[in-house]
């Protein structure tokens, strides 16, 4: 993609100004984004991708907002979520059905947790799944159970944590550590002499360059099976899917009940449904890559 001029924003201190710039793009209408969409797929023009990269760059702020709380320069988290937006641009596959900010949020949210976890990485944040969830979930949950100006966490929140994230405590504990940074790696958890240190739970060892590409290349891939995967759903299908599967916060079976004016019974079964034609498709695109890979 040939090189976008996109309104700059250098400091904290030129945010609101950067807001207001980025606003007097227009969002554009179903048709219109698909006719740009399939104007540079097809002839890689870059005034149509212009075009869909700074309608989107009010997502790109919002998403990035979102992280503010992990003590980087909100700069460079809105430039790199723009980094993923045209990475979506670039792949973004209008004959699927669906607009381009739903296929940008993956793309957007995976380029700014990267920077993070790259910004983080004194001291091991993990490669699981699962500890990713708990490295961007930690203060959100801390906060639903007002532990947010505690310090330290008690036995019993480290526990509920580690309950709701399906992680173990020693994670929470050292991830608490980490993100706070606000006290000794030597100091002991607990008053009684002889009681284990916080530097006793830390991880040091680095993810290298190879396990960050793997993972990269990983995600871009699932990313493809998902998004061929979901052409095989009906609009609605397709709709409750993605409210149910694939948001941070999933509408509950009653709003969605609401929505459409049926039972949630019907609406936990067309969830059911589409998951099991998502699964199926993924499931057979995968297999038909591997055996292309064997050949």
């Amino acid at each position: 993609m040939a090189q976008t001029n996109l309104p700059i924003l250098s400091a904290e201190g030129g945010l609101s100004r950067y807001l207001q710039e980025i606003r007097k793009f227009p969002m554009l209408e179903p048709d219109e984004e698909y006719m740009l969409a399939k104007r540079y797929k097809e002839h890689q023009d870059p005034g149509s991708a212009q075009k869909l990269i700074t309608s989107h760059l009010r997502l790109v702020a919002k998403i990035a907002m979102g992280y503010r709380g992990y003590g980087l320069p909100i700069s460079e988290v809105i430039s790199e979520g723009n980094v993923g937006l045209m990475h979506a641009v670039k792949r973004f596959e209008p004959e699927k059905g669906f607009r381009l900010a739903t296929y940008a949020m993956w793309w957007i949210r995976a380029a700014i947790q990267e920077y993070v976890l790259r910004s983080w990485s004194l001291v091991k944040i993990g490669t699981t799944a699962a500890q990713k969830r708990l490295f961007f979930n930690l203060r959100k949950i801390k906060g639903q159970i007002a532990a947010l100006d505690d310090g330290n966490l008690h036995p019993d929140q480290i526990k509920q944590i580690a309950t709701t994230l399906h992680v173990t405590e020693s994670d929470v504990v050292s991830m608490n550590q980490r993100l706070s940074g606000d006290a000794s790696l030597n100091a002991p958890m607990r008053a009684d002499e002889g009681a284990s240190e916080w530097q006793d739970w830390l991880v040091d060892d680095t993810p290298d360059q190879e396990t960050t590409l793997g993972e990269t290349e990983e995600f871009s891939e699932r990313m493809g099976l998902l998004t061929n995967a979901m052409s095989d759903l009906n609009e609605r299908e397709k709709a409750i899917f993605q409210a149910r599967r694939l948001r941070d916060e999933p509408a509950t079976l009653e709003e969605l009940a609401q929505e459409y004016n049926v039972s949630r019974e019907r609406i936990r079964q067309i969830e059911v449904r589409a998951f099991e034609k998502v699964q199926e498709a993924v499931q057979k695109a995968a297999h038909a890559k591997s055996r292309e890979a064997s050949l």
